[in-house]
């Protein structure tokens, strides 16, 4: 297409769903960029969509805000949210105001995250911080062998543990694809990759515009699947305990019997 055949551009953009940042005190606002070019009868040349997000951060927000009045000035200083909406928008500062008063929260408020705080199970240690801009050496470490592949998911869950880089990582279906079929075929190998991969998905859990993505990979089936074989699990190890226990007594039993025998005689 010549230069003269583009007229100009027509942007569009139409607000999306409202949603309470998982962590921060924040509104997290998705919405949708149309952009077409039209030719010089006005007829669209060439079109593009994309899905963007906008995170509003509310610093003043605490027990004793005026959440009515905050929900209008935050309306009116974001176009992206209808004045319609507003009663919405008081809602989730209100749903925020008291997430906000538990102790757990406060402290992680007060004290930000960083990577290498994080350390719920082991293997999730890591002697580097993430970086958005390597995700693609991330996803090469996927096929290797199963140390490589804790590392490489681990790295990716840094990332996805802020939900800033959330929006790109959705972007990039070899990483999410990689993720998802190393956790179907490897589930049994490590417990500590599955609970890894697993924790990736959950934070892309945490807002409702991607749950579809949950729902494509069959995330939750392959959870249920790894849920019931750790149950069977479990059950053969509890009764394979108890036969050791048994066995245990009877051989004591045996031990104090025969000792009594040696002290009579």
């Amino acid at each position: 297409m010549q230069a003269d055949d583009a007229r100009y551009l027509k942007r569009k953009v139409k607000g999306g769903s409202l949603d309470v940042h998982p962590t921060e005190k924040a509104l997290v606002v998705q919405y949708e960029v149309e952009a077409t070019i039209l030719g010089e009868m006005g007829d669209p040349v060439l079109g593009d969509r994309k899905e963007c997000q906008k995170i509003i951060r509310l610093k003043s927000l605490n027990a004793n805000t005026d959440t009515a009045s905050l929900a209008r000035k935050v309306v009116e200083e974001c176009r992206l949210i209808h004045p319609s909406r507003v009663n919405e928008v008081e809602h989730l500062l209100k749903y925020l105001q008291t997430r906000k008063k538990t102790g757990s929260l406060d402290k992680r408020e007060k004290t930000p995250i960083k990577p290498r705080d994080l350390a719920p199970f082991e293997g999730m240690e890591l002697d580097e911080e993430a970086n958005i801009n390597s995700i693609d050496d991330y996803v090469e470490l996927l096929y290797e062998d199963i140390p490589e592949k804790i590392r490489g998911a681990t790295l990716i869950l840094h990332l996805a543990r802020n939900p800033d880089n959330l929006e790109e990582l959705l972007q990039n279906e070899t990483a999410l694809g990689a993720l998802a079929r190393v956790l179907r075929e490897d589930w049994k190998q490590s417990v500590d990759l599955a609970t890894t991969i697993i924790y990736v998905f959950f934070c892309f859990s945490s807002f409702s515009q991607f749950h579809g993505l949950i729902t494509h990979y069959k995330i939750g089936a392959l959870c249920m699947n790894i849920v019931e074989h750790e149950l069977k699990r479990y059950d053969l190890w509890q009764d394979e305990l108890q036969k050791k226990q048994k066995a245990y007594i009877l051989l004591l039993e045996f031990v104090v019997k025969r000792q009594n025998n040696v002290s009579c005689s």
